[in-house]
């Protein structure tokens, strides 16, 4: 991101963490012992740190929307006003788990390869399989980075083929490049299967280039529900379904990754490319229990991207922390279920980033 861009987010940052909570929604008031800055205003219990809140302001190859930089501050500003209590988990949240927000990522780099490598070192060290992290983005463009630092989970042990990632998107995210760029937005499911994933099963797909048609339905890998199939009054009931069946019966590790666009954009307009016909609230809530409950399936780490501050009113922020927050929910609800355990021991809340030149190199070939 350019210098003067960079000032810029600064500036609109600080006012988004300035704001007052009141503003933000008036459905909850906001308890005395709420910290600002913690995802849902908890404080920290400790270095105790059972899920890490990562945010990673990433903005570099949007092609529409902009605006991603600011979103992960802004869902954690909004989520000061989502309810604690699950009705799943049947607790309030933390629900005894350690909620670590961790100091956001830096955004430095002078190139698109070094904020890759940057965001990957920034991921690594919350990948030691001791915790869960979760990442707010950012445009999607923080998925290949990403599963590129999931490699070191324990569970992957270098072994990116064991992973699956589960995707809800408007967009495939298939293209070999995008104005010519291979790592751009729009082609983060692509680079994921490039760096080696085992399989991707994507939902809410509505918008989609041929070659992305072609990569669907060539490549075994990969398994897509399309919007079509799953919204359609006639027989959506059966294919969505079919969608929860195919997440019960996962296996090994999973990552999942939510853009907002999956969604239908009445839900999040301020994203960066709204799509109409996509997924209700309560479907991607639906995937995100399903995931988190299949029996065979470990969820190690989980991503919800493209938010972006909206004017006016704090909806699609504020649907990107409800999202988020279930996922918190549905993970403790995981562990205390006994289908997560911690694969390492504490490494507590001060981590260093890793060196990493893996992007740096692909991209200069």
């Amino acid at each position: 991101m350019p210098p003067d861009m960079q000032s810029n987010r600064r500036l609109t940052l600080n006012n988004i963490k300035q704001q007052p909570q009141e503003h933000l929604c008036k459905g909850k008031v906001v308890s005395e012992g709420y910290v600002e800055g913690n995802f849902l205003g908890l404080p920290e219990m400790g270095e105790n740190v059972d899920i890490a809140v990562l945010q990673l302001p990433y903005e570099l190859t949007t092609s529409y929307g902009q605006g991603t930089a600011l979103g992960p501050a802004a869902c954690v500003a909004a989520s000061a006003q989502v309810e604690l209590f699950d009705a799943e988990l049947g607790q309030d949240l933390p629900a005894g788990a350690g909620i670590f927000t961790a100091p956001e990522w830096n955004g430095e780099g002078g190139s698109l390869a070094e904020q890759l490598d940057n965001i990957s070192g920034y991921l690594q060290p919350w990948f030691a399989g001791d915790c869960f992290p979760l990442a707010l983005g950012g445009e999607h463009g923080i998925l290949p980075p990403l599963v590129h630092a999931a490699q070191n989970h324990p569970l992957i042990g270098g072994e990116l083929n064991r992973l699956t990632v589960v995707q809800i998107d408007a967009h495939a995210d298939l293209r070999s490049e995008l104005d010519g760029e291979p790592y751009s937005h729009a082609c983060a499911a692509g680079r994921s299967l490039d760096l080696g994933i085992g399989r991707l099963l994507q939902v809410g797909i509505r918008a989609f280039a041929k070659e992305e048609a072609e990569v669907i339905q060539n490549d075994e890998r990969v398994t897509t529900f399309f919007a079509r199939e799953t919204q359609s009054s006639i027989h959506g009931d059966a294919a969505w379904r079919r969608w929860l069946d195919t997440l019960q019966n996962l296996s090994g590790p999973v990552h999942l990754t939510i853009d907002l666009d999956g969604l239908d954009g009445s839900l999040v307009p301020a994203t960066g490319t709204p799509v109409p016909g996509g997924l209700s609230f309560w479907q991607a809530i639906e995937t995100i229990e399903a995931v988190f409950s299949a029996p065979n399936a470990v969820v190690i780490s989980a991503d919800i991207n493209e938010i972006v501050t909206q004017e006016g009113t704090p909806l699609t922020q504020f649907t990107a922390a409800m999202l988020a927050t279930k996922a918190i929910a549905a993970h403790i609800k995981a562990r205390n279920e006994g289908r997560w355990t911690a694969k390492a021991q504490p490494a507590g809340r001060d981590r260093e980033a890793i060196q990493t030149t893996f992007f740096k190199q692909q991209l200069s070939q």
